[in-house]
C-alpha cells in the first residue's frame, strides 16, 4: 500500500520528469522530519491503483521516485519496480541508507537507475537527530552505491538548532575519506512546518569560505 502520489515533479529526479510513491513508515524520527503524517501513517492507495495511474503517464513521465517513510523497508519493493519497469520507466530511490543489503539487491538486479542517500549528521550526533544507531548501516550503504554503476547523490536537510557549521565541515572530511565524487547538496529546512520533534523554525543556510571542500557543494531550496 501507498501512502499518497504526486503525480508531477521536475524537481525531484534530476533532468527527468516523474512522479512520486510515498511509502509509510521509517525506522529513523528524525527530528526534523516534515513528513510525520508518512512516517506514522498507514498506506492507504493500492498498487494496482499505481499500475493504473502510470498506465495513463506512459510517455509523459520518464520515470519514477520511490520516496517516504522509507521506501526500503517495504517487502514488495523489488516486485513493485519490476513491474513499473516493465512500463518503460526509470526508477529513482530516496533512502535514508538503512537497508544496504536492499540497495545492493536492487543494484544486483538492475532495478534501480539513480539514488538519492540521505546524510542525516556526524557519526556522534547521529542518534540524537535520528533517534536510531544506524549510522554504520549508512556508511554500508554509502560504499556499496560508491562501488556501483549507477549515478548517486548525497544531501543533507540542515536545522541550525541541528547541525552548525562546523558540523558541515566533518561531512564534508568524511565524504571525501570516503572517496565519494559527486555532488553534496545541502537542503535548508523547511520553515513553519509540522515535524515529528516540533522544532523551532532554523536559520537560513550560508555557505561561507570558511568550508574546505574538494567536493562540489550545491544548496536546494
Amino acid at each position: 500500500m501507498i501512502f499518497s502520489i504526486t503525480p508531477f515533479t521536475l524537481l525531484d529526479y534530476p533532468n527527468k520528469t516523474a512522479c512520486i510513491l510515498w511509502f509509510a513508515g521509517c525506522n529513523m524520527r528524525c527530528v526534523y522530519c516534515y513528513n510525520p503524517e508518512i512516517v506514522v501513517g498507514k498506506g492507504k492507495i493500492p498498487f494496482s491503483e499505481v499500475l493504473l495511474f502510470l498506465q495513463k503517464r506512459k510517455h509523459l513521465l520518464d520515470g519514477v521516485v520511490f520516496s517516504g517513510g522509507e521506501c526500503t523497508l517495504h517487502k514488495n519493493i523489488d516486485s513493485y519496480i519490476e513491474e513499473i519497469k516493465q512500463m518503460g520507466f526509470e526508477i529513482k530511490i530516496d533512502t535514508n541508507g538503512s537497508s544496504p543489503k536492499v540497495i545492493e539487491r536492487l543494484l544486483q538486479k538492475n532495478l534501480i537507475n539513480y539514488v538519492s542517500l540521505d546524510f542525516k549528521s556526524t557519526h556522534n550526533k547521529f542518534e540524537s537527530i535520528t533517534k536510531s544507531n544506524l549510522f554504520n548501516n549508512f556508511q554500508e550503504s554509502l560504499r556499496i552505491l560508491n562501488k556501483g554503476q549507477i549515478p548517486f547523490e548525497i544531501r543533507t536537510t540542515i536545522h541550525s538548532d541541528l547541525l552548525v557549521e562546523s558540523d558541515i565541515q566533518k561531512m564534508i572530511n568524511y565524504l571525501e575519506n570516503e572517496n565519494y565524487k559527486g555532488t553534496y547538496y545541502l537542503q535548508q529546512f523547511v520553515n513553519n512546518t509540522e515535524t515529528l520533534g516540533h522544532i523551532q523554525n532554523s536559520k537560513v543556510i550560508h555557505i561561507t569560505k570558511k568550508l574546505k571542500s574538494r567536493l562540489k557543494i550545491e544548496l536546494r531550496n
